[in-house]
């Protein structure tokens, strides 16, 4: 078990440069989790795909639907007071602190490719290319 950020979930949804990697650690590991605000902040990279032109309604439609059934079971509350500590004694922001809060209460490993959260949080993050490997 591993806790995604929404970047490694839009990586393998939305082809990039990054998605053959996000494919990597989804064979690697397929029981992703994440705290419940990566639906709000897929919801919010959905929108901005749509009003690019990269995906059209329909497709974003069907690609939230296919990321609820994946995450299914595995989204977490986390604890305000642990976000808010976490953001105090780094550059990240509480958004940010949500997914290393729950993969510090849950023991596992975050994965990212979020270079602040790799520097500030080097013991409980792990790089995608590290951890696709």
């Amino acid at each position: 078990m591993i806790v995604v950020d929404t970047n490694l979930l839009a990586y393998l949804y939305l082809r990039s440069e990054y998605s053959e990697r996000a494919d990597e650690a989804f064979l690697k590991d397929p029981n992703w989790v994440a705290p419940l605000l990566w639906r709000s902040e897929f919801l919010n990279v959905l929108t901005a795909c749509l009003r690019r032109g990269i995906v059209n309604f329909e497709l974003a439609i069907e690609i939230m639907g296919e990321a609820e059934l994946l995450m299914e079971g595995g989204e977490y509350s986390v604890g305000s007071l642990d976000v808010l500590k976490l953001a105090a004694q780094s550059r990240c922001s509480a958004y940010d602190c949500e997914f290393v809060a729950l993969a510090r209460e849950l023991n596992i490993p975050l994965v990212t490719t979020d270079k602040q959260i790799l520097s500030d949080f080097p013991e409980t993050a792990v790089g995608l290319d590290a951890f696709g490997r």
